[in-house]
């Protein structure tokens, strides 16, 4: 199963592609890190983050995505420009799409630890909490 990890910050979608095999995790390369909605006013705009990020789940054969969940209200609330995005991920045919919240990545983190550091990955430092989300959702 190949997984796509993703972090909502602001407005951009941090990504981590990650596969489970065999017992193994493997991260594949791919061509972007991260997908930035300029305009959220713009329906152009958004019909173009979410058609761009639909052809990069099609060309990397993603059959899940897996995003960390960001508190509706409260001192850490998400931004309304972030649950756009959130909801044209949501909402792109074919792929399967969750949500994992900070306490449920904690505890799975806490009973899967991770087995390398993670400037051993080769990932940007950006990168980190996508693919904590990604090896959470698939450390089962």
């Amino acid at each position: 199963m190949r997984t796509c990890g993703i972090e909502i910050k602001g407005s951009e979608a941090i990504i981590c592609l990650m596969t489970l095999k065999n017992g193994l995790f493997d991260l594949p390369d791919c061509r972007q890190n991260r997908f930035a909605l300029s305009k959220d006013q713009d329906q152009e705009q958004m019909r173009h983050f979410q058609f761009t990020f639909a052809k990069f789940i099609e060309d990397y054969q993603i059959t899940q995505l897996v995003i960390k969940e960001r508190p509706q209200k409260g001192k850490f609330a998400g931004g309304a420009v972030g649950f756009k995005i959130e909801a044209a991920l949501q909402l792109i045919a074919g792929c399967n799409c969750n949500l994992i919240s900070a306490s449920e990545l904690k505890e799975k983190l806490k009973r899967h630890p991770i087995p390398v550091d993670f400037k051993a990955t080769g990932l940007k430092v950006f990168q980190e909490t996508a693919f904590l989300t990604a090896y959470a959702f698939l450390a089962k």
